[in-house]
């Protein structure tokens, strides 16, 4: 191996050499564009920009433009910022540009590296997202890098939660203007955290119209703290859910209303399809008990849905045959064995519609709107790129999963910081009095320190240590975070002592106030974290471009990582060890121990979001063409052929279902085409002429056509375009949140199958393309049940309203206020 790296050269050194000729095309353009003035400067980006769009047959790229695009951003940089780009900068610039992570060094201008990638990739104007750890940093960035995309020409905007900004240098607080969402989107730059575009996403692929959607379509995404977004923050998926508390009514309500209802006058059953169908008298009957005039319109598709499940529970499911009520519970009947499936719940609400038939405490469903894993959601970018101080150690994942390779990018200056070897105590208390002892010893002396923290708790632990002391010190944590900027700031001073969790201050430069002579910055690690690169970003914080600075990790083997991961050799020598507890241990076995169990956790936590991520990747496939269908008809001035086709093809699967074996079931087609449309009383009985399927097809698609056209007429002001548009987006959106529940559901149970020697993924597979041909089935049965019954209410004309993101777990009481800040109680407004 060491041989071919000799023959062939490090790959990493190889990709610098090859960007070099392009630093030096760079660097000799640097006079030149240091003549021009403001103007000209503006003038060079809409030349940039006609030279893009040139319809000549040299039409230049982005790669040909790199040089002088790179050599205007650095002189625009020099001019507003008084700062010019290093070398490094332009080849991570140039790394980025090539859709890769760049890894730099702590202190090495991330920030200020990306301007130069962000400006190149804005020029062609379908608008750049870049990627921030949050709301703070968004803010800072936009209001620091703002004055160079001014400069430049370019427009640059900034996410925060319900709030966007635009950065606009008449302003005096911040240089930021409030603006509508949608044009912080349409601005050249735009930067935000994952969670804001994630759900921006998400609450598009809702939206009931085009306006009512802010997000372009996605092209280029850089993310800062790369490892951050992608990697740490990848197991828990962004989810939009609401509490449902009005739907366990609907299910007790609608349970004491079918027995009302009766076979054959009310509701027609399809033993062989094990299907229900409510006639126009049944419709009407249930209307009147509820003192509606139209189900349809004053209760929507929900209402008609929960009735349907009502009825299935009542007319098709059996106690004691197909369920069991035990304990309080329904309790499924497994068909093929007989034998209880406790644990396992019927989807779409039959299971809440059951427990309300039986009078059992009908279970509470919290909705998932939608959802999207961040691993899918970026992926979804043609272009993306990354940077952070850490990435190498996980390379292997960001190309599995992602595709991006890792370039470590030089650092102007030689660091210099020691990172000096573990110290290793025998038991937690004898660590954190050497750790006091050792604060003590560089904070008479005068030397910032940094200490970093694995959570919360210990951090307030070692504070109250360092009280007894008499040390003074700042503490951050999450709970002060707002103060995040302003104590790292200060971290550098002389006597500063910093007791902060293990990504406090990332992306914040913590300068060195006249200590430089004291040694710099000494950082103490206070346990080893699960990944290497935490560890590697506390280091990061001293010895920033060249600054003096150093770094120890203080551990001890009753640490969390040496007592789960650390293995019994290392139990066995902590009850072996007659070494005093504050006493540091000398031993290369702890050392390996260590870095075998950062080994372990790194590779556990990797196959975690790995398996996140196959089962998305099932859901992403529908998610994809649910919202490609959505955005086809909120794009689409009229979609009365999609519903024809759809009444068409509902019709043939009636048709060629009740005519699969002899005699043919003319009673129950002429019943179901009754139940959808107004068909002649004496539909049997003409049917019957008919000689093949297809002259039954064509007869039944006539009549549904002439009802259609009646229909229409009846329809005011040509209103049945938006009355077809409605019902598809509505049946869409709402079989869609079943589905969605239901697939949950089905990942539940699929695990069980592990025992049976089945792999769970290929059950979830398989059963997964079942249920979504089902969802679409349905979708196309609830349209023709609905498309001849509905008219357009005032609230359909309008649209509805935007729904708020809820993290997964977080719910909303039903009198808390709505989350959408319009002062009204939830009930009485998104919870309606």
């Amino acid at each position: 191996m060491s041989f071919l790296n000799k023959f062939l050269g490090d790959a990493n050194e190889r990709q610098i050499k090859n960007i070099q000729p392009i630093i030096d095309k760079i660097n000799q353009l640097e006079p030149k564009f240091e003549r021009f003035s403001d103007e000209q400067i503006k003038e060079k980006t809409k030349e940039f920009k006609q030279r893009l769009n040139s319809s000549a047959r040299r039409k230049e790229t982005l790669d040909s433009l790199l040089p002088e695009a790179f050599a205007l951003v650095r002189e625009a940089a020099k001019r507003t910022l008084n700062q010019r780009h290093f070398d490094v900068q332009l080849i991570g610039g140039v790394v980025l540009h090539q859709g890769k992570i760049t890894e730099m060094k702590t202190g090495e201008g991330k920030t200020l590296t990306a301007t130069l990638t962000i400006y190149l990739n804005a020029l062609n104007g379908k608008g750049v997202h870049v990627i921030t750890v949050n709301d703070y940093l968004a803010r800072r960035d936009v209001n620091w890098m703002g004055p160079i995309y001014n400069l430049l020409g370019l427009s640059s905007a900034c996410l925060n939660h319900q709030k966007s900004y635009i950065f606009n240098s008449q302003v005096e607080i911040e240089n930021l203007k409030e603006i509508p969402r949608k044009e912080a989107y349409l601005a050249d730059i735009t930067y935000g955290t994952n969670n804001e575009f994630g759900f921006d996403y998400l609450r598009d692929n809702m939206a009931p119209n085009l306006e009512m959607m802010v997000q372009r379509e996605p092209y280029f995404a850089i993310i800062d703290e790369v490892d951050s977004v992608l990697i740490d923050e990848a197991r828990t998926p962004l989810i939009i859910s609401m509490p449902d508390a009005e739907s366990t009514k609907m299910y007790q309500q609608f349970s004491q209303i079918v027995p009302q209802l009766k076979e054959n006058n009310d509701y027609n059953v399809d033993e062989k399809a094990r299907a229900v169908t409510l006639t126009e008298d049944g419709i009407a009957k249930v209307e009147k008990i509820l003192g509606m005039d139209n189900i349809y319109e004053q209760g929507g598709i929900r209402y008609v849905h929960h009735l349907e499940q009502a009825l299935r529970a009542r007319v098709l499911f059996k106690k004691d045959s197909h369920y069991v009520v035990k304990d309080g519970q329904v309790i499924i009947v497994d068909d093929f064995t007989g034998r209880l499936m406790p644990g396992r719940r019927y989807s779409d609400g039959l299971h809440q519609a059951l427990e309300a038939k039986e009078k059992v405490s009908v279970q509470q469903e919290s909705r998932t709107l939608a959802s999207v894993t961040f691993q899918n959601y970026f992926r979804m970018y043609p272009k993306l790129a990354g940077m952070t101080g850490t990435a190498v150690t996980s390379a292997e994942e960001f190309h599995k999963v992602y595709n991006l390779e890792v370039v470590i990018v030089p650092t102007n200056k030689k660091m210099i910081r020691q990172d000096l070897p573990d110290s290793v105590y025998k038991t937690e208390n004898g660590k954190f009095q050497a750790i006091v002892r050792e604060v003590k010893e560089k904070h008479e002396k005068g030397q910032p320190v940094l200490i970093g923290t694995v959570s919360i708790e210990k951090n307030e632990l070692l504070s109250s240590y360092l009280k007894k002391q008499g040390i003074a010190h700042q503490i951050l944590n999450a709970k002060n975070h707002e103060q995040e900027a302003k104590i790292i700031a200060q971290a550098g001073q002389k006597g500063a002592v910093t007791v902060a969790t293990n990504m406090a201050g990332r992306g914040v430069d913590i300068v060195l106030g006249g200590t430089v002579e004291l040694g710099g910055l000494h950082v103490i690690g206070t346990e080893r974290h699960e990944a290497r690169r935490i560890d590697d970003q506390l280091r990061g914080r001293s010895g920033r471009q060249g600054d003096p600075g150093s770094s120890q990790f203080f551990v001890s083997l009753e640490d969390d990582l040496m007592r789960i991961f650390g293995g019994d050799r290392v139990k066995s020598m902590m009850d072996t060890l007659k070494v005093p507890e504050d006493q540091p241990i000398e031993n290369k076995l702890v050392s390996k121990a260590i870095e075998s169990a950062q080994g372990k956790i790194e590779g556990h936590n990797f196959d975690i979001r790995n398996h996140v991520l196959e089962y998305d990747d099932v859901m992403n496939k529908q998610r994809e063409a649910i919202y490609s269908k959505r955005k086809e008809i909120l794009t689409k001035k009229n979609v009365k052929s999609e519903v024809l086709e759809m009444i068409d093809n509902e019709i043939k699967k009636i048709v060629n279902f009740h005519t699969q074996n002899e005699p043919w079931n003319y009673k129950e087609i002429s019943e179901i085409a009754k139940s959808i449309f107004q068909a002649p009383d004496d539909l049997e009985q003409k049917l019957k002429e008919f000689k093949n399927q297809e002259q039954i097809s064509d007869y039944l698609i006539e009549l549904t056509q002439e009802a259609y056209q009646k229909k229409e007429k009846e329809v005011e002001n040509g209103n049945m375009r938006k009355i077809e548009k409605f019902v598809l987006l509505r049946s869409v959106d709402s079989l869609w949140m079943d589905h969605l529940d239901s697939m949950d559901h089905l990942r539940d149970s699929v695990r069980l199958r592990a025992y049976g020697q089945k792999d769970p993924l290929v059950e979830y597979k398989n059963e997964g393309i079942k249920m979504f041909q089902r969802l679409l089935d349905s979708i196309q049965s609830t349209v023709v049940n609905t498309i001849y019954k509905v008219s357009l209410a005032p609230a359909a004309q309008q649209g509805a309203v935007r729904s708020q993101p809820v993290r997964a777990g977080q719910k909303v009481g039903r009198n808390d206020p709505c989350p959408c800040g319009s002062n009204k109680k939830y009930k009485k407004c998104h919870g309606r």
